[in-house]
């Protein structure tokens, strides 16, 4: 579960290493290319919106291997798109079909043991990260050594061979095809949201902090480029070391679930909030960039991972539809701090950029504040 999840993930993160090699050669500006981007995030949240609840209703074991097949077809069309409008629809539909993974979180959550719960999300959300940093890297630097639509043909080879794996791997769902109606589940989520405070809490957090991390990473290519003349393929080299939160997944959902979701969301603030100080400050200076996106990344993994254990600790015959709650607003965020941190580059460059992050900030302290966290997870 966690490979599969890792391997789809990447799919919406192909883009941000290679914007100034899509402006370049669709003729478009950065501010264009970064709203590209944001399609795709956005995409991903209104997937997550109208396609995740699906996982209460339908066998979850077909359902995964369906989005998958769509995956695909959406990545292929991102391949051969001769112009930048096409791009933009193949885009939009890559972040739309992508949201496999957000159907086996829930999953993975419901067949874990409660007192357990924390640990192996941990474990699948480890993969997820992997996934994200991985694809960073993955088309920086084929980006440097070959045309960058082929990135995506290679990623629609990866994922057809993965959706084969799952066919013959994936657990089956014992609970099959539910007995629920479609609309009446998607008119079900803002009662979800307004009804539990605890999944309140987590969206908005999950929000600011996912909002923060693509505040980085949907301008760092613009930065090396402006500031130390490198290429995709060392914005795609530094989202390696987002490894750091990878490996810390599993101690960060044992934390969560030893001692209180509320300590670890408070940990990710401030390891987000040091993070943009060091860019701020230091941002010039390669060692600078080096532990601010250490530390940006390990406070979105704490958020990450104490959100989602939150959420899935809530009610676990609601667990798609709690995730899909969380996970629109998450990408929402992304979708935002994407598009806010290219017109801030556009318009105040690096320190608006900074900014912009200081804003999601605040606005995550004033959630923390205002809603919290629960001091245990529930162990229904």
């Amino acid at each position: 579960m966690a490979v599969v999840t890792g391997v789809i993930v990447a799919n919406l993160n192909f883009i941000q290493p290679i914007e100034n090699l899509i402006a370049t050669d669709f003729d478009i500006s950065k501010a264009t290319v970064g709203t590209l981007a944001m399609v795709t995030q956005l995409g991903y949240a209104f997937g997550l919106l109208l396609i995740v609840p699906l996982g209460d209703i339908f066998d979850r074991y077909h359902l995964i291997q369906f989005m998958m097949v769509l995956s695909i077809f959406s990545l292929l069309l991102a391949f051969w798109a001769p112009n930048a409008g096409i791009f933009a629809v193949a885009t939009a539909l890559v972040g739309i079909t992508s949201v496999a993974p957000q159907i086996i979180i829930p999953y993975a959550g419901y067949l874990a043991p409660a007192l357990q719960r924390g640990r192996v999300l941990g474990i699948v959300l480890s993969g997820l990260l992997t996934g994200i940093l991985l694809s960073r890297s993955f088309s920086g630097l084929l980006g440097s050594i070959m045309p960058w639509q082929d990135i995506y043909l290679l990623a629609a080879g990866i994922d057809l061979i993965f959706l084969v794996i799952v066919h013959y791997q994936l657990p089956h769902d014992a609970r099959g095809h539910q007995q629920l109606r479609y609309w009446s589940v998607i008119g079900m989520l803002p009662k979800l949201f307004t009804s539990q405070r605890a999944l309140r809490g987590a969206a908005i957090n999950g929000f600011c902090l996912f909002g923060m991390s693509n505040v980085l990473w949907s301008t760092l290519a613009f930065y090396l480029a402006a500031t130390y003349h490198l290429g995709s393929n060392v914005a795609g080299l530094l989202g390696l070391l987002g490894i750091a939160g990878v490996l810390a997944a599993p101690m960060i959902g044992n934390l969560v679930d030893q001692r209180s979701p509320r300590l670890t969301i408070t940990l990710s603030m401030a390891l987000s909030g040091i993070a943009f100080v060091i860019f701020w400050f230091g941002g010039h200076w390669m060692i600078g960039l080096i532990l601010g996106i250490i530390l940006l990344d390990l406070g979105t993994q704490f958020s990450q991972v104490s959100n989602q254990a939150i959420v899935q600790s809530l009610n676990r015959q609601l667990s798609s539809r709690n995730n899909s709650v969380f996970m629109f607003s998450y990408f929402l965020g992304g979708s935002i701090g994407t598009l806010a941190a290219t017109w801030a580059w556009t318009h105040a460059g690096w320190l608006g950029v900074c900014g912009v992050a200081a804003a999601f900030l605040i606005m995550a302290l004033l959630g923390h504040w205002v809603i919290g966290e629960p001091k245990k997870l529930a162990t229904e």
